[in-house]
């Protein structure tokens, strides 16, 4: 799926080196420019040259509980644990790494040689945080990251934190109407003083990271207390968008498919909050790493619609564990 962007893997450290002095010779040579480039569409443009068939599409990437223990069975994959340390002492998967500072986990991979694994996998409480990360490192080029699916709830019932975030509190609001995409408009503003794709690329990525998931998550009682702040997406096949509905004033976009140049990338605003809600909040996760990339100022709705229409979930429905898989602990 990647044509170049392995190589960036190698690349990166040195470029990060030589940052400070670059930055300053860049900020210095463009203040004689007349014509400054956009960088947003540089990055853009760098990201769908080399990510087949587009980012949005390649950035969903999970790994579910059964094809975690299968690999982790023959040594095949590297487990990345990104919760505390309490609660990954008090139960881990075997042979996963702890690394509690979510921020830490491009430095962390960067830093350890993965060479005899075929897989990275990131594990959180609920594969919401662990998306969000999973997205940064797979546009970095490592296109062998994925994130498990519905986080150490979805491998063991002890660590369920899904069940008490289910509910059915705004069924009743949700809408069947559809509302009109926004008209297009200019791709968001971001200074990184660089002007390659790649260098942008790593400058942004090293600004996502430092935010934090925190930035990136938004919960629903937040956006229904004032539904007009926000410019709301809903990432559902279409179908499912008309029924069961929407949250108030939604517009759809199609997975895999809306957040491209060749679609609809540029009906989102760049003066609103843009929160994007999917079943589960998983692949929200994602796809708010992307556009915070760009320079969105994108959220992803906690729990998606799990946690607003339980009992009418058109798909991908939590459903607590009765049993899983062993577990570790350590003092």
């Amino acid at each position: 799926m990647i044509i170049t962007m392995n190589k960036f893997k190698i690349m990166r450290k040195t470029r990060i080196i030589l940052f400070s002095v670059l930055l300053a010779l860049v900020i210095v040579s463009s203040c004689k420019k007349d014509d400054p480039i956009n960088e947003a569409e540089v990055l853009v443009d760098y990201l769908e040259s080399n990510i087949t068939p587009n980012p949005v599409s390649f950035l969903p990437a999970y790994i579910d509980a059964a094809g975690l223990q299968a690999a982790n069975v023959l040594d095949q994959v590297y487990i990345i644990d990104v919760r505390s340390a309490i609660d990954y002492a008090a139960g881990h998967i075997e042979n996963a790494v702890n690394v509690p500072v979510l921020p830490d986990i491009i430095d962390h991979v960067e830093a350890t040689d993965l060479s005899g694994y075929d897989k990275i996998a990131v594990a959180c409480y609920t594969g919401q945080s662990a998306a969000w990360a999973t997205a940064l490192l797979r546009l970095l080029g490592y296109d062998n990251a994925y994130s498990l699916k519905f986080g150490m709830s979805g491998w063991h019932p002890d660590f369920d934190k899904w069940t008490t975030n289910t509910g059915n509190t705004y069924f009743a609001s949700f809408e069947t109407t559809a509302n009109a995409k926004g008209t297009e408009g200019d791709y968001p503003e971001i200074s990184t003083g660089f002007e390659s794709g790649a260098d942008i690329l790593d400058a942004r990525v090293d600004a996502i990271v430092a935010e934090d998931f925190g930035a990136a998550a938004i919960t629903a009682s937040t956006v229904f207390a004032n539904l007009s702040n926000y410019y709301i997406v809903n990432y559902w096949p279409e179908a499912q968008y008309l029924s069961p509905g929407h949250v108030p004033g939604a517009i759809n976009y199609i997975p895999g498919e809306s957040f491209t140049t060749a679609t609809n990338l540029k009906t989102l605003p760049t003066d609103k909050t843009i929160v994007v809600y999917c079943y589960t909040g998983q692949t929200s996760a994602f796809m708010a790493a992307y556009l915070r990339l760009l320079g969105y100022d994108a959220k992803s709705l906690k729990f998606g619609a799990n946690g607003m229409i339980y009992d009418n979930m058109p798909a991908s429905k939590w459903v607590p564990l009765t049993q899983g898989y062993d577990y570790v602990t350590s003092k």
